[in-house]
Order: C-alpha cells, then sequence, then structure tokens
C-alpha cells in the first residue's frame, strides 16, 4: 500500500475545446496508487479515476464535503463557495434535499414529459421557419431546460439572460477575479431575494413558494439557506442539460454509424442517453473534493485523514475493470451503471428531470431532422468548469 506524496502532477488534463478524454487519466487507471495532482488554486489532492475509487470516495461517509470550509480547497479558480447545499454533509445536507427531492421524482418529472416534447416541437418548428443555420445552443439546447426550471421555481422567462450570466460567472475557473465572482454571486443572490419576496406576498403552485412555506411555517431552513437552495436549482437545473445537448449531438455527428443506429430505431433514445452521460467527459476537471474524516485506504493509497480527494466521473466511466470496451460509444448498451450524475448522498436530485429533457430534445432531434448537421465552426466554452459549445451552427 502506497503512503508516499510524489510531486503532484499539474492539472486539469483535459484540453477545454472538445470532448476528448485525456490519455492522462489512462495512465492513471493503469497506474499503482492514485494520482497526486494540484489544482491552480488550493492543495494538493489525490486523484481518483477508476469506477470502484469513484464509488468508494463518493459513497463513504467518512469522506466529507462540508469541510471543504477549513481547508484550502483543491479548485480552478481563485475564488471559493462553500456555502449551500453542496457544501453540507448529512444531516444538514438531508434536511436541505429532503425539502427539494419530491419536486423531481420520476413520476412527478414524467408528468412534464408532454409538456417538453412540446416545447421540444416548437422549438424546432421556429428552426425550420427560420431556416437554417440555426444556432443549436441558443435556438434549441438552452430554451427547454431554463423553460422547465423557470417554470417549476416561477421565474420570469424574461430574465434568462441574466440568470445565464450569473450562472456563467459561478461556474468560470479564471474569467472572474475572486471579487469578482463573490460580486456576482451576491447579485444572483439579492435577486434571488426578491424573486422569494414576490413569492411570499402573491403565492404560487411553484416549488419556490414550496421551500418558502418550509421556511416560513416549518422553521426547516434558514432565509440564507433558502436564497442559496433556489440559486443552486437555478444554475444546476439549466446549465447541464444545456451544455449536454450539443455535447451528445457533436459526439453522435463522430460518430456516424451510431447515429444511423440512432435514426433506424428511435426507441433506443432513452439507452443512448445513457450511454453519452457515460461517454462524454463532461468537465474540464474533477471538482468537489472530498476530505478524509480518518485514514483510509483507496485504490491501494493510504489518504490520511484532513486529505482532500478529487474524484473523476469522466475517468472511472471510461474504466475497462467496470465497462467493457469503455471507449467505444455504443448505444445500445445494456447495465449502465454510470456515474454521470454522481453517486451518495450528492447524487444528481434533478437527474430524473435532466433524464427526461434530454430524452425529448434527443428524440425530436433525430425524428424531424435526419439530416442534421454541423453548418459552421464551433466556438467552444473555456474557462469553465464544464465543456461544450457555446455556439454551435447547424443545417438540416
Amino acid at each position: 500500500m502506497s503512503t508516499s506524496h510524489s510531486e503532484p502532477a499539474a492539472y486539469p488534463f483535459n484540453e477545454a475545446t472538445g470532448l476528448d478524454l485525456s490519455e492522462q487519466y489512462e495512465k492513471a487507471r493503469r497506474g499503482e496508487g492514485l494520482r497526486r495532482v494540484r489544482l491552480p488554486y488550493g492543495e494538493p489532492a489525490w486523484l481518483v479515476t477508476r469506477y470502484a475509487d469513484a464509488r468508494l470516495v463518493l459513497g463513504d461517509r467518512r469522506f466529507s464535503r462540508a469541510a471543504c470550509v477549513e481547508h484550502d480547497e483543491p479548485r480552478q479558480s481563485p475564488g471559493r463557495s462553500t456555502d449551500g447545499i453542496l457544501s453540507m454533509d448529512p444531516p444538514d445536507h438531508t434536511r436541505l434535499r429532503t425539502l427539494v427531492t419530491k419536486a423531481f421524482t420520476v413520476q412527478r418529472v414524467e408528468r412534464l414529459r408532454p409538456d417538453i416534447r412540446a416545447l421540444a416541437g416548437s422549438l424546432l418548428d421556429d428552426m425550420v421557419a427560420a431556416g437554417p443555420p440555426a444556432d443549436l445552443v441558443e435556438d434549441y439546447a438552452l430554451p427547454i431546460p431554463v423553460s422547465v426550471i423557470c417554470r417549476l421555481l416561477g421565474v420570469p422567462e424574461a430574465d434568462r439572460p441574466l440568470f445565464r450570466k450569473w450562472s456563467d460567472d459561478a461556474l468560470s475557473t479564471s474569467s472572474l477575479t475572486a471579487e469578482e465572482a463573490d460580486a456576482s454571486r451576491e447579485e444572483l443572490r439579492a435577486y434571488m431575494a426578491g424573486l422569494i419576496a414576490e413569492h411570499r406576498a402573491r403565492p404560487a403552485d411553484d416549488l419556490m413558494t414550496a421551500l418558502i412555506g418550509a421556511r416560513d411555517k416549518d422553521d426547516r431552513l434558514s432565509e440564507l439557506e433558502l436564497i442559496d437552495l433556489c440559486v443552486a436549482i437555478l444554475v444546476a437545473g439549466h446549465e447541464t442539460t444545456a451544455t449536454q445537448l450539443p455535447n451528445f449531438v457533436w459526439t453522435l455527428l463522430g460518430h456516424p454509424g451510431e447515429l444511423a443506429r440512432l435514426h433506424e430505431d428511435p426507441g433506443l433514445v432513452p439507452a443512448a442517453v445513457e450511454e453519452l452521460l457515460r461517454f462524454v467527459p463532461l468537465g474540464m476537471a474533477a471538482t468537489m473534493p472530498r476530505y478524509a474524516t480518518e485514514d483510509i485506504e483507496v485504490g491501494g493509497t493510504l489518504v490520511r485523514s484532513g486529505e482532500p480527494v478529487l474524484v473523476s466521473v469522466g475517468s472511472a466511466n471510461r474504466d475497462a475493470l467496470r465497462f467493457g470496451a469503455p471507449d467505444t460509444l455504443d448505444l445500445g448498451r445494456e447495465g449502465n451503471q454510470h456515474l454521470g450524475f454522481g453517486h451518495g448522498v450528492h447524487h444528481c436530485l434533478g437527474a430524473p428531470l435532466a433524464r427526461v429533457e434530454l430524452q425529448e430534445a434527443l428524440r425530436a432531434l433525430v425524428v424531424r431532422m435526419p439530416g442534421l448537421h454541423l453548418a459552421g465552426d464551433v466556438v467552444w466554452k473555456t474557462q469553465m468548469l464544464v465543456r461544450g459549445p457555446r455556439s454551435m451552427p447547424v443545417g438540416w
């Protein structure tokens, strides 16, 4: 068992443009023990790259997210955000998560499917009427999750440009100083506080009103927790879906055989979404370190109490010890227990909603636009935690 601290490697490994998974991850998976890495800011960390190790760290209560508050956590940007549900451990994490989970159950989300399907069809109608080229991001991928999350929270859709900027700021790695990042976060908090005040004055049948009731009547969360929870839902509720859909299209266009397979059998769409979630390494790097609360062996390395561990989901999803032919896109793959939505207590609570949005958006494209193709250069997001096109011109 390894316990030594070798010189940490510079991290992240992935490039911002494109969706390739760096070869450094395969080298790490094949090597002994864990890799030692250093992000641009914060202390060095152990990097988990194998599937079994990832599930251990993400699922074991001996690894703490809340401990990041007490440390100089590894991160890609100078600013730190140690507030909110993503920086909590049970029981506080459980208390807040329970308030939101009921809004994202499979049964409740399935009731949204017809409206999401109709929205996807309407957006494609508008694209066809306007004629090619269209921007798949602005004209299709972004409006779907934005419309859904605005409806759930009761956010005016006219405010979309505002919270898109705030969302970009929240996921930025180096385009903002720490002071600018803090200022942007406070602007978003102030905006959300205003919406909460409006909902208190005029309650509606939406998630925000329900959370306000839990705050005001049941005293189950503080006012700041209420604000930060709504912020987290707003940002997470649209950004990843809006990014992954063009990522999926980019990947399928690079695998014409699998795309043709999907055109021939649209019934494969649910399985295709799962395989694409496994195959596409969304993050620039592993984020949200977990801190060992006692000495724990992980993948042949003794992680000492107080040391941070980063989990690369993108690498774990390409582990040959868990997935056959892991670097092959196979839309019919069975038993696909990928980690695209995480694992353990921080497993994405919006996963059922994201699945429905991605399924319906991809299904509509496959059925309505069999000739979908790139119609210009893709502009990639840079200096962001997630990778994907910022604009993607397409024709059909």
